[in-house]
């Protein structure tokens, strides 16, 4: 343990200030989409269909972006409503229109997921409840249990490369979960769709289209998809989308209507102009996941290399999405991000990729690898690796770790 001790103190004397928090893009995949800022020129800002971009209106977007999400996205023009940068905004504006608080609510959480998802369905006053993920999707018997409770409103989902996990859903779960008869007659799935281009490692999964399947069960209204180009393009200037059936858009372009008179439909020519159409949008994922790609595969050497066949904790390797989740023994999480902290490395909170932020088995932390250098992120590993073995030796199990 000493050799631990010191290692670690070595690392801590460095000074270190890495951040590995949140699954941001780092500077160089940022600089991929510069050319977007000079792509109109001064008199380029009539859509399609002759509307004037500079000007208010048009609260679901112009034509042509909603276009481009209709084939990214594999549904139909009339199934798409176009937003500002966020998709998050779009979620939440969804459990405004859909949900007005008014009453005690249930939301469905499979875990572990996505912080976010979580902290708006807290803040909104829904009850959470947490769903174990299984390799396969978010637990379909347990689903089943709590649906037939009417207070269960919805479910949240992020169906391909899931966060953090970077889990693909199968098509037998997607097809149990458009065929769900919930209680609750206003129940809806928020399908947040974030990484559904975002591979870097063979081919790009390819999964039946939610919306499709619920639109052939009967189930049309169930589901609410998101997606956007916030980790495409520039996460403070890009754009949303949301698909759903007519009703459901007519619902929320009524809600978005109330608090804008329209969204920055310049910057969505400016995307549209860009990617000119869906397969720009993906020739621009290849140069992001030969950026992404020495990254991960960095992560997994380092746990590998440091961690591998002693006992210390598990890890997945994803093919794809913005995170790799890591597990330590029971009741180590905090301790390593707390240890890690302290030697100048900010990692993603114990505990925040499930509801009310408690893991029960203070285990999971995602690791965040896109936003360091390769520099940066070398030396990330060396601390994270250590602060994991200390943390497990200063435990219950240090007589136990396998060597």
């Amino acid at each position: 343990m000493e050799d631990v001790k010191i290692r670690y103190e070595r690392l801590k004397a460095k000074g270190l200030k890495l951040d590995m928090s949140r699954g941001k893009p780092g500077a160089d995949q940022l600089a991929l989409s510069k050319d977007m800022m000079i792509v109109l020129s001064p008199d380029d800002y009539l859509a399609e269909d002759g509307s004037d971009c500079r000007n208010y209106g048009g609260v679901d977007g112009i034509p042509e972006m909603k276009k481009l999400f209709a084939e990214l996205m594999e549904v139909e023009t009339e199934e798409i409503l176009v937003g500002g940068n966020a998709s998050l905004t779009l979620m939440y504006e969804s459990l405004c229109a859909f949900f007005p608080k008014r009453e005690k609510r249930k939301f469905l959480c499979p875990a572990p997921g996505y912080d976010r998802h979580f902290t708006i369905t807290e803040y909104l006053g829904f009850e959470l409840i947490s769903i174990p993920m299984t390799a396969e999707g978010p637990d379909m018997r347990e689903i089943k249990k709590y649906i037939a409770d009417p207070a269960v409103a919805g479910i949240w989902c992020v169906p391909v490369f899931s966060n953090p996990q970077g889990l693909t859903y199968s098509d037998q779960v997607i097809k149990a979960l458009a065929n769900m008869k919930p209680a609750a007659s206003d129940f809806r799935i928020l399908w947040d769709n974030a990484y559904m281009l975002h591979h870097f490692e063979g081919e790009a999964p390819k999964t039946v289209n939610l919306l499709n399947e619920c639109k052939k069960n009967g189930t049309y209204d169930m589901p609410l998809m998101f997606t956007s180009f916030s980790k495409i393009t520039f996460p403070g200037a890009a754009v949303s989308a949301m698909a759903a059936s007519p009703a459901n858009l007519k619902k929320m372009r009524d809600h978005l209507i109330v608090q804008s008179i329209g969204p920055d439909k310049l910057n969505q020519l400016r995307h549209v102009r860009y990617f000119k159409n869906a397969d720009g949008v993906r020739k621009h994922m290849e140069k992001h996941a030969s950026i992404l790609r020495p990254k991960f595969s960095a992560v997994i050497k380092a746990l590998s290399d440091s961690l591998e066949g002693r006992g210390l904790g598990t890890w997945l390797k994803p093919s794809g999405g913005y995170f790799v989740s890591f597990d330590t023994l029971p009741g180590c999480a905090k301790r390593t991000i707390d240890l890690c902290a302290e030697a100048g490395l900010i990692v993603t909170a114990a505990g925040a990729a499930f509801p009310y932020g408690k893991d029960p088995q203070d285990s999971n932390i995602r690791i965040a690898p896109t936003f360091p250098n390769q520099g940066e992120l070398a030396q990330a590993m060396e601390l994270f690796c250590t602060a994991v073995e200390l943390a497990v030796l200063e435990s219950k199990y240090k007589n136990a770790i396998l060597y």
